[in-house]
């Protein structure tokens, strides 16, 4: 049997090349963590609150976890010790952003959601809103990023 040689040459061709590889698929869950987080923008902030009806900044956190089955650490420093360390230059949505906000440790968190933004409960009298990783007052207190969502 014989090959025509365009044929050939194309089999060939297809043989020695290589498709790119696919950027990673982003985990269902850490999307999720982010849609939660988003989708309580505006609720109250309420220190030490953990349900729809008042966030602290770790509680955001816990809440939108636990809407995906996950339960981490209470507090923004205990997540942020437990949390598996991401660069923040590898962010995907769902990942938690720890800040030092004045003190000498860890004491502030909110949830990535993509783009440069992340969603947070800031303080007494604010409401859970978004924020921007190039805004430089949380660029200067950014400490660490970490990932519960998924295994290494």
């Amino acid at each position: 049997m014989r090959i025509p040689l365009s044929l050939a040459a194309m089999l060939l061709l297809a043989a020695c090349s290589t498709l790119p590889s696919a950027p990673p698929a982003l985990d269902a869950r850490g999307v999720e963590i982010a849609r939660i987080a988003s989708s309580l923008v505006g609720t109250p902030y309420q220190f030490g609150g953990a349900d729809t009806q008042g966030f602290d900044c770790s509680g955001l956190a816990f809440y939108a976890h636990q809407g995906v089955g996950l339960t981490i650490p209470r507090t923004a420093a205990a997540q942020s010790r437990a949390a598996q360390p991401v660069a923040v230059r590898a962010l995907r949505p769902g990942d938690l952003l720890f800040f030092r906000m004045g003190r000498r440790r860890v004491d502030h968190v909110g949830v990535y959601t993509g783009h440069g933004r992340f969603v947070h409960a800031p303080r007494r009298g604010e409401v859970v809103a978004y924020a921007s990783l190039e805004d430089p007052y949380f660029r200067k207190r950014l400490v660490r990023a970490g990932r519960f969502w998924a295994h290494p």
